[in-house]
């Protein structure tokens, strides 16, 4: 494992006039950036005719006001951001997926990952499909392709792949009529809406991408519904609700969403705050100050400062030009992010015992660069706390944490990696803990499989991706 990539983000709209709906597409995906920074795309359905582009990049480096434009008008579109957690990060990897059929056209984007993927696309190319991506997304856009061709609507096409695809997916999805919004029946991936005051609607993977647009937030969706737009109103088919546990992502609260998000009329940042009192409780320490690794560091640093009584200050100031560290491709390229990304405030650290929150150690290589950030600027002690506990596990649910061979929690105890990362003390978060971030969660259920390895759902009885891996080399000036 070379690589550990997080998730993707997606984003709907669909408006009751003809308007420059790739617009608030990429506003939205702006929001939304942080959840994938491999590529990005966009369809606009302009009275059933769908216009797309996508391409590797940011998206403001993608979608130059030319190629906005040259997106025109409409009243639906779709948008997404990628990280790759499944297929390599080729411009044809990227999405949305357009599909024509014999019924019209569909254009889908997905966020997260099915446990029967390679069950699924073994047995289409078996009956004759071909393939031209190696994600998951194409082989849910056959199987709802296939179930159309035999049902009356799109939505019912939709019901009736949601029986056969398992493991995580929030789909956004686009007819030349209908917008659609779909989670899995275990809701692991956050999906919301919202409605602006002309009656526009807007889906996306985190609230604050609605909030980006100017939407008022109305709700996230159930696990297992499935969201209709159209011209007549919104409607929800709940057939696949309440079929299986709850189980969003944990690790949602605690690095993906943007701590301005709301996920199931919970706070994130309260979240994170709520993280960092738990390890002041379990993991008090005599310090000076304390701080956060940015960004997803800081409440739970703040958090922790509240409860302990101990100053918080800032210890680093952050390049915001340059992506997420861990998911950086390549472990060169890693390490010469840290050295560029982010620089301690002397001022702030100089001569005192420092307490360090960070949101997870993964391989350890770059926290271990952190700590030695902070004893060059002078720090007399640095104590490392934890928001999350222990990567134990892999995750088959969209995060590309798929072997244990490059977690560092598996092969070395806590006080080994306290050694290794050059700290002077290490706590974690328990497992115990994970509820309380949660308190206000309604019906409240989580996965926390990669680090408890209780799976919510059967994981999948082959992972192997290297046989649908290829490469393809373009000119995207053509």
């Amino acid at each position: 494992m070379s690589n550990i990539h997080e998730e993707c983000g997606v984003f709907g709209i669909f408006a009751p006039e003809r308007t420059n709906v790739a617009a608030t597409v990429y506003y939205g995906l702006f929001a939304l950036q942080h959840r994938g920074q491999e590529s990005c795309g966009i369809a606009v359905n302009d009275d059933g005719l769908f216009n797309s582009y996508k391409d590797t990049g940011l998206v403001n480096d993608v979608f130059t006001p030319q190629i906005l434009d040259g997106l025109g008008e409409g009243n639906m579109a779709v948008g997404h951001v990628r990280y790759g957690t499944t297929g390599n990060n080729d411009r044809l990897n990227s999405q949305p997926i357009v599909v024509n059929h014999i019924k019209g056209r569909m254009a889908l984007a997905h966020n997260g990952n099915l446990v029967n993927s390679y069950e699924l696309r073994s047995q289409l190319e078996m009956e004759g499909s071909i393939f031209h991506t190696t994600s998951d997304t194409e082989v849910i856009s056959y199987i709802i392709t296939k179930e159309r061709i035999n049902c009356p609507s799109i939505e019912e096409a939709v019901n009736r792949a949601m029986y056969k695809i398992k493991g995580a997916y929030s789909l956004v999805i686009m007819s030349p009529s209908k917008l659609i919004a779909v989670k899995d029946e275990n809701g692991f991936r956050p999906l919301c809406y919202g409605i602006k005051d002309d009656g526009t609607y807007v889906v996306a993977s985190e609230s604050c991408a609605i909030d980006a647009v100017g939407a008022k937030l109305v709700r996230e969706l159930e696990p297992g519904e499935i969201v209709v737009f159209e011209k007549s109103g919104v409607r929800s088919i709940k057939d696949h609700c309440k079929k299986a546990k709850k189980s969003m992502c944990i690790f949602e609260y605690i690095y993906f969403a943007r701590p301005d998000s709301i996920i199931d009329e919970m706070s994130v940042h309260k979240a994170r705050l709520i993280s960092g009192e738990c390890l002041a409780e379990e993991h008090p320490v005599d310090a000076d100050v304390v701080v956060g690794v940015p960004d997803s560091g800081i409440d739970a640093a703040v958090g922790y400062s509240r409860r302990s009584g101990i100053p918080y200050g800032i210890g680093f100031i952050k390049n915001k030009y340059i992506g997420r560290t861990f998911i950086s491709p390549g472990q060169k390229s890693r390490e010469d992010k840290v050295k560029i990304k982010l620089n301690p405030v002397s001022e702030t650290v100089k001569g005192k015992r420092v307490v360090m929150i960070d949101d997870s150690i993964v391989r350890g290589t770059t926290c271990a660069r952190i700590v030695r950030l902070l004893r060059d600027a002078g720090a007399k002690e640095v104590h490392v706390r934890v928001s999350a506990p222990p990567f134990m596990n892999p995750c088959y649910y969209g995060t590309d944490i798929d072997s244990r061979d490059s977690l560092i929690a598996c092969h070395h105890s806590i006080p080994e990696i306290c050694r290794v990362i050059g700290a002077d003390s290490l706590g974690y978060l328990s497992t115990e803990s994970l509820s309380k971030l949660v308190a206000d969660v309604k019906d409240c259920g989580y996965c926390d499989a990669c680090f408890t390895e209780k799976y919510p759902t059967e994981v999948p009885k082959k992972t192997e991706k290297n046989r649908f891996e290829f490469k393809i080399n373009e000119n995207k000036n053509k």
